[in-house]
């Protein structure tokens, strides 16, 4: 079974507040994601995962007129959080990507404090639904 786990962060000064923490805290936190996607390669649990852009970046593209993409910086919808990286894992249960989210969740943050940061995880469907 493949499951999305997608992690939502706080919004902070700019897009993320992770300009505000220490050069320290933000290696803290590359190491740990990394060390993280290691292990979960070598289980054989990783089918993929990356980080984002910030918000900032993103562009949202409509058809436009003649076939050409119409491409603009917003409207976006208003939210307190943006979706900051994914990982795709393929599990044997539920449990076991509720199981690795919350691993993830707890990635370092200022200090070295878990974040506790909010991961959403959902089922990637292979077709559709009977």
């Amino acid at each position: 079974m493949k499951f999305i786990l997608m992690m939502h962060a706080p919004r902070g000064t700019g897009d993320y507040g992770v300009v505000q923490w220490s050069q320290d805290d933000f290696k803290a936190h590359i190491q740990f994601m990394k060390d993280f996607n290691a292990e979960l390669r070598k289980s054989g649990e990783l089918v993929s995962a990356e980080g984002l852009a910030p918000p900032g970046q993103a562009r949202v593209v409509r058809a436009g007129k003649g076939g050409a993409p119409d491409v603009t910086d917003g409207p976006f919808a208003e939210s307190k959080e943006f979706l900051a990286g994914w990982w795709i894992v393929d599990v044997a249960s539920p449990e076991q990507a509720y199981a690795i989210a919350g691993r993830a969740s707890a990635a370092p943050g200022p200090g070295g404090k878990p974040l506790n940061l909010a991961i959403e995880v959902r089922e990637v469907m292979g077709g559709p639904p009977p």
